[in-house]
């Protein structure tokens, strides 16, 4: 029988579901403190599902994303525990309310520090805010746009690990 959606987990079931050693994520403990396992007796795990969301949010962005642990950090500190979150679900829609919803909280303060009106800094999430120059290139434009190198580096960095996984199978 399975556990219901709402059920606290173990960090072995938590390890087995994210395909992740047990020693990462007590390894990821020391490094997020936004993940709070409930401890009993015994040292003994406990995650809740909010703690479980965050922790995929945290491994897409490590493994997939190709951000490092202090990059993950500060989106964290910047955006919070729901914006990663909701990248580990792959809610785009609610990547883009939270971001745009800090970018426009973060704006008036910054106007009130500088005394003078800041330009409102772009979001590069997922594609999100994306200007007109920055978008697909015609095919008789020269030059590649910044998404468009990006895109490329991603795929060149998932088929560099393709490479390395079938090189250790061989």
């Amino acid at each position: 029988m399975d556990k219901s959606p709402d059920a606290f987990r173990t960090i072995s079931e938590v390890a087995e579901e994210l395909d992740l050693p047990q020693h990462v994520l007590r390894f990821w403990e020391t490094r997020f403190s936004q993940i709070k396992p409930l401890k009993r007796g015994g040292g003994r795990r406990y995650y809740r599902p909010q703690d479980v969301e965050l922790i995929k949010g945290i491994r897409h962005m490590l493994y997939d994303q190709g951000y490092t642990i202090k990059g993950v950090q500060k989106l964290l500190r910047e955006n919070g525990n729901q914006f990663v979150a909701a990248v580990g679900r792959g809610d785009v829609a609610a990547v883009e309310v939270i971001a745009q919803q800090k970018t426009a909280d973060r704006a008036p303060e910054e106007e009130l520090v500088l005394g003078k009106p800041k330009v409102k800094p772009s979001l590069r999430f997922f594609g999100i805010g994306r200007g007109d120059e920055e978008g697909p290139i015609s095919p008789d434009d020269s030059r590649l746009s910044r998404d468009n190198r990006a895109l490329l580096q991603e795929a060149l960095f998932d088929l560099l690990e393709c490479k390395r996984l079938l090189d250790q199978v061989r």
